[in-house]
């Protein structure tokens, strides 16, 4: 095991490398011209643009280039142009609101998508099947921010259930803290719902014709236990990777309409705000924070994934 983690976390050192690197080279190189002039936004004077020149080594050799330009991304030492605010700052102050919002959707549509899931196989053919079937391609088809905006109007605006938007912290008041997050975490959870719903179905119904269910059932196990011990712990083991790398999809970024829609000013609200105003070094340092996330995230869930079944350390050997 010890041998299998090694690499595996080796393994990211290189990907986290050539991530930098590549995003180092869609920013400053590949689009051609002074990306001192692209930093400094719309209408710089001519210091302005030296004074990013030299503070982020644009002027040097492209090797240099890159070691001061993650010394002041991962350093923490990157301002926006913009906001005149520094960037590392910002992220760690959105991170606990886009943490708090994708948790609870990832909880939620975990969940429902395997009680569905579990539900359709049970009930294959039926039409509780078929309906199950036609609630989760509506929930994929639906689009994030026009799914948001109907229940924030008329939960939130119309009859005040639910607080249209905004955010509360969790150490200023827990309830409302929750309170808040219920409408945003649905809005993203529905998307993902359908498609778990879906797999995990699949799955079981892949599952229930395995020897080893046919042998349980034999040796008198009752139909309960046949299917939670056996059916459906074998049938999440897939799934329980793809909710790792799907959480880690969502915390980088894949929560940017749900944030704007809700005004949750998390990462993805300020990477989007970013875009619109061309700021680059905000852009830039987000960009670095969700691949390097995913990277880790992907590590993390491959070792769990070795912890819970032997046979993938045995494959690596």
């Amino acid at each position: 095991m010890t041998r299998f983690v090694a690499g595996r976390l080796g393994q990211m050192v290189v990907v986290l490398f050539a991530v930098s690197v590549l995003t180092f080279l869609i920013f400053n190189v590949i689009p051609n011209g002074d990306p001192a002039s692209r930093m400094a936004g719309k209408s710089p004077t001519e210091t302005q643009v030296e004074a990013i020149r030299a503070e982020w080594g644009f002027d040097e050799p492209l090797p240099v280039q890159y070691l001061r330009t993650m010394e002041q991304v991962l350093g923490g030492q990157a301002i926006s142009y913009f906001t005149q605010l520094n960037v590392r700052d910002e992220i760690l102050r959105g991170l606990p609101r886009t943490l708090a919002l994708a948790v609870g959707a990832a909880i939620l549509w975990m969940a429902f998508g395997i009680a569905l899931g579990l539900l359709g196989a049970l009930r294959a053919g039926r039409l509780s099947d078929r309906l199950l079937t036609f609630a989760a391609l509506a929930g994929v088809s639906l689009p994030v921010f026009w799914l948001g905006a109907i229940l924030s109007h008329f939960l939130g605006y119309e009859w005040g259930l639910f607080p249209n938007g905004g955010y509360v912290p969790f150490a200023e008041d827990p309830l409302d803290w929750a309170y808040h997050l219920v409408l945003p975490c649905a809005t993203l959870a529905v998307l993902f719902t359908g498609f778990y719903s879906r797999l995990v179905r699949s799955n079981v119904l892949d599952t229930m014709g395995e020897d080893f269910v046919r042998t349980a059932r034999a040796k008198g196990l009752s139909e309960r236990r046949v299917l939670l011990a056996h059916v459906l712990r074998n049938s999440l083991i897939p799934v329980v990777t793809l909710w790792g790398l799907d959480f880690g999809a969502v915390v980088a970024g894949g929560a940017i309409l749900t944030e704007t829609v809700f005004d949750i000013q998390g990462v993805g609200q300020y990477a989007a705000e970013s875009v619109g105003q061309l700021d680059v070094p905000p852009v830039l340092a987000v960009t670095l924070f969700g691949a390097f996330f995913i990277v880790v995230l992907n590590t993390a869930v491959d070792i769990a994934y070795a912890l819970l079944d032997p046979r993938i350390r045995v494959g690596e050997r």
